[in-house]
């Protein structure tokens, strides 16, 4: 039997593992149980009635967090000219063209989010092994194969979060810090569920939307009742 914490053990005091808590209550539970040193990240999982095997099945989109994430992004731009220099200017920390896909496939990746002009796609796409088990490739269903790399790189600086259902059905996503106020984190999550909500494939059947939970960092998990989040079904 796996050892469980004096940590695990003292946060889970107070929780009833079976009871769905209304979205308020959820957030109060994680936030008084966030206990470590450090501003722990607020994570939602969520469980669909999807079978992501199945292309008419798969749900992927993005989100602009209304209060932010809470974390600084360091975004890499692949862009030429123009472009480029519209890029730095908006704010983009790494830009570059043939040097950046080299450093890459050097093994640099000094960036949490990568966005690129359409005519830089067969560049790379040569990256795909690289970037794609990161989670970093750039895609026109997020926004970031776009010509207006000004928007982009503001919108991932200012709180645009990616998601993509997992192999089980599962998504799972960052929706601020401990530290925000109990309405900021509410109001991102509800941002983040109805995103979700709204990405429903034609192939999903029955209830898509099955389970929510929130947790901190190092805290526990606390289910919260679906019909309390989810206002787009």
């Amino acid at each position: 039997m796996a050892h469980v914490g004096k940590r695990v053990v003292k946060g889970r005091e107070g929780i009833d593992r079976i009871k769905l808590y209304k979205i308020d209550e959820a957030v109060k539970l994680v936030k008084e149980r966030a206990n470590a040193k450090f501003d722990e990240t607020v994570e939602i999982a969520m469980n669909l009635g999807v079978d992501p095997k199945h292309a008419d099945q798969m749900v992927r989109g993005v989100v602009n967090l209304p209060n932010g994430t809470g974390r600084v992004l360091r975004v890499a731009v692949f862009a030429r000219g123009a472009k480029a220099e519209e890029a730095k200017a908006a704010g983009a920390d790494i830009v570059g063209a043939e040097d950046l896909v080299a450093s890459v496939q050097g093994g640099t990746i000094d960036f949490d989010r990568c966005i690129a002009t359409p005519d830089m796609m067969p560049l790379v796409g040569r990256l795909g092994k690289v970037l794609g088990p990161r989670g970093l490739m750039p895609n026109p269903k997020v926004g970031t194969v776009t010509m207006d790399v000004k928007s982009a790189v503001a919108a991932s600086k200012g709180g645009a979060v990616e998601f993509r259902v997992e192999k089980a059905g599962i998504i799972q996503g960052s929706v601020g810090k401990t530290s925000f106020g109990d309405d900021q984190l509410v109001e991102n999550i509800k941002a983040f569920v109805d995103a979700v909500a709204k990405a429903k494939p034609q192939g999903a059947k029955g209830t898509y939307i099955q389970r929510v939970a929130l947790s901190s960092t190092m805290g526990p998990g606390v289910k919260v009742d679906p019909a309390t989040v989810a206002a787009a079904g």
